[in-house]
C-alpha cells in the first residue's frame, strides 16, 4: 500500500519532532511543511521537502495532496484558528492541550470537519491524550477517580503549553514555565484517600520569564497570576531572569507525568491500585511521537469512513499501531 502522506504545519519544537519522527516511519512520508516563516525553514530543511507559507493552505493541499495534517501550533492562539480553517481541506491532528476549553474545540473542529467530509484527531499529547486514556482505563476498571501529577522530579517539568502562553504576553521575549507535582497529594491518593482536590491542591507553577527592557514587570506578573485555564487556580512563582540565565538554566525540554487511582475490589475489600508513569528526556519529541502514531489512526478513520472530531478515547489502539493484525496477535497480546 502506499505510504500515508503528511504535511506539518507550524514548524517549531514539536513540527520539528515531527520531521523527525516521520524518517523512522516505513509507511508514512512528509510530503511538505508550511510555516508562518518559511524562510526560516527553508534555511533549516534546505531541499529535503517543500515549505510553503502556512496561509496558502488550499493551495499546498491541492499541490501535495496530502492524507492529514499535522498541526504543531500552540493551544492559546494558533489551533482554535488554525483547526478549524485546515480541516475544511484535509484531515488533521493536533495535541490541543488546554483541558479547560477542550469541549469548545472538539466541538468547533467536529463542525468544520463534518461539513467538510474530514476527520480531526484532537488532543493528542501525552496530557491530554495518552493520560487521558489512562485515567478512563482506571475509572473502568476500579470504580474511583484517576489522578494526573506533572513534574515529578524536584527540576519539575518543562509545559511547552504554559510556556507559548507566557510568550504571548505583551512585554515577554522567553519564557519557560515549570509544573511541580505536590508530594503529599500523590501519597493521598495512593493511600486511597479518592480527595476532592482543587486545581491548585496537586501542583505549583514556577515560571521564568525574559522580559522586554522597560517592560512593566507587575504588569506581566498580573496577566500570569490571572490568567484562566493557565495559572489563574495554581500557586504560582515568577521569577524574571536574563536570556543567558533562562539558556543556561532551561536546557533540553524534560518532562515527566503520574496517572495513579487507589480503590477496592470484591466484597473483602482488596486493596487496587492502578499507576501509569512516563518520563519523557524532551517534552516536544515526546508530543511529535504521539501526534505521528494519532496522524496514522487518523487516516484510517478517515479511509473507513469517518468524519468529525475524535479523540485518543475513540481510536482504536490497533489504527495507532504501524504493525498489521497477524503481528499483533502473534507477538502483543
Amino acid at each position: 500500500m502506499a505510504k500515508m502522506r503528511v504535511v506539518i504545519a507550524g514548524y517549531g519544537n514539536v513540527g520539528r519532532g515531527v520531521r523527525q519522527a516521520l524518517a523512522r516511519t516505513e509507511d508514512m512520508e512528509l510530503v511538505g511543511i508550511v510555516s508562518r516563516s518559511p524562510e526560516r525553514v527553508r534555511r533549516e530543511v534546505g531541499d529535503a521537502v517543500p515549505v510553503r507559507a502556512l496561509a496558502d493552505s488550499a493551495a499546498w493541499v491541492a499541490e501535495w495532496q496530502p492524507d492529514v495534517a499535522v498541526l504543531c501550533g500552540g493551544s492559546k492562539q494558533d489551533l482554535p484558528v488554525q483547526g478549524p480553517e485546515l480541516v475544511k481541506v484535509v484531515n488533521t491532528v493536533d495535541s490541543f492541550d488546554n483541558h479547560s476549553r477542550l469541549p469548545e474545540h472538539f466541538h468547533a473542529m467536529d463542525q468544520a470537519a463534518r461539513e467538510n467530509g474530514h476527520a480531526a484527531v484532537i488532543s493528542t499529547g501525552w496530557d491530554p491524550g495518552v493520560f487521558s486514556m489512562e485515567r478512563v482505563l482506571a475509572n473502568a476498571f476500579l470504580g474511583v477517580r484517576a489522578y494526573g501529577f506533572y513534574g515529578m522530579t524536584p527540576k519539575g517539568g518543562l509545559s511547552m503549553g504554559h510556556s507559548d502562553a507566557l510568550r504571548g504576553i505583551e512585554g515577554v521575549l522567553d519564557a519557560r514555565q515549570y509544573t511541580h507535582a505536590v508530594p503529599e497529594a500523590v501519597e493521598r491518593v495512593r493511600r486511597g484517600e479518592n480527595p476532592d482536590f482543587q486545581p491548585g491542591d496537586m501542583h505549583t507553577r514556577e515560571c521564568l520569564i525574559v522580559a522586554e527592557p522597560g517592560a512593566d514587570l507587575d504588569r506581566i506578573r498580573k496577566e500570569v497570576v490571572e490568567m484562566p485555564g493557565y495559572f489563574a487556580p495554581y500557586r504560582t512563582t515568577i521569577e524574571f531572569v536574563t536570556q543567558e540565565e533562562l539558556n543556561a538554566r532551561c536546557a533540553g525540554f524534560p518532562h515527566d507525568g503520574l496517572v495513579v487511582a487507589a480503590g477496592t475490589t470484591g466484597d473483602a475489600g482488596n486493596s487496587a491500585n492502578v499507576e501509569y508513569h512516563c518520563r519523557w528526556g524532551s517534552n516536544p519529541e515526546a508530543t511529535a511521537n504521539i501526534l505521528v502514531a494519532h496522524a496514522r489512526a487518523t487516516v484510517r478513520l478517515a479511509r473507513h469512513g469517518g468524519k468529525g472530531a475524535y479523540t485518543i478515547l475513540d481510536i482504536p489502539p490497533a489504527y495507532l499501531s504501524p504493525l498489521d493484525r497477524e503481528e499483533l496477535l502473534a507477538h502483543w497480546m
